[in-house]
């Protein structure tokens, strides 16, 4: 791996852990010493980060981790509504049922193990990689990769979010029956129940970051 992209994937986790939280300044003196690598490389992997929203110019050193508002977050479910919407009825009418009715499935199971407390659950980690298993099956469903391209930027930033909503048990579980509707109906082939399910999914998700950040 190129030392660029070694930096830049490593920037990208420490942002979107919280590690690098928004306001952090990003000098490439500091940066360049803490990785262990040259300016150069450094500075490409900055540029990267910046293309990608996570990082914004700095008064000439360097760059700073871009904030999160509750404006910002309501701007990113527009998008998200658009792009995942369409991604999902697109899969209802491309799909193959066998991968979706097993997703399904997995949701409905998924819901009954997540424990009382999210923070050291381990099943919390699964659930997440079984999201990331339903994002790649409508990707792949929908095959569109234009549409693709523009869901990863925007997931980029929702791994970002999720760490500032304070997942809670309760909202876990009804996330995990709100994927399994969806599941369900892209396998159903349902092009509007799909896409319906999952502008649902999303008011909620927006409605239950707007009640931990405006109680």
């Amino acid at each position: 791996m190129r030392a660029s992209d070694r930096a830049y994937a490593m920037l990208r986790e420490d942002i979107v852990e919280w590690r690098l939280p928004p306001g952090t300044v990003l000098g490439e003196v500091e940066q360049s010493q803490r990785l262990g690598i040259s300016r150069t490389p450094l500075r490409e992997a900055l540029g990267r980060l910046t293309a990608d929203g996570l990082a914004a110019p700095h008064n000439g050193r360097g760059v700073v981790v871009t904030p999160i508002s509750p404006e910002t977050v309501g701007a990113l479910f527009e998008l998200r509504q658009a792009l995942e919407c369409q991604a999902a009825a697109l899969a209802a009418g491309r799909r193959d049922p066998a991968v979706f009715r097993e997703l399904r499935s997995e949701f409905d199971a998924a819901a009954a193990r997540l424990g009382a407390d999210p923070e050291e659950d381990p099943a919390r980690q699964g659930y997440y990689a079984l999201v990331a298993r339903l994002d790649t099956a409508i990707d792949a469903a929908a095959a569109n990769p234009y549409l693709t391209q523009a869901l990863g930027n925007v997931r980029l930033h929702l791994a970002r979010v999720r760490r500032l909503a304070k997942d809670n048990p309760a909202r876990l579980r009804e996330t995990a029956s709100e994927h399994a509707t969806i599941a369900g109906a892209i396998a159903s082939g349902d092009p509007a129940m799909a896409a319906a399910a999952t502008a649902v999914h999303l008011h909620k998700s927006l409605e239950h970051f707007s009640t931990v950040h405006h109680p």
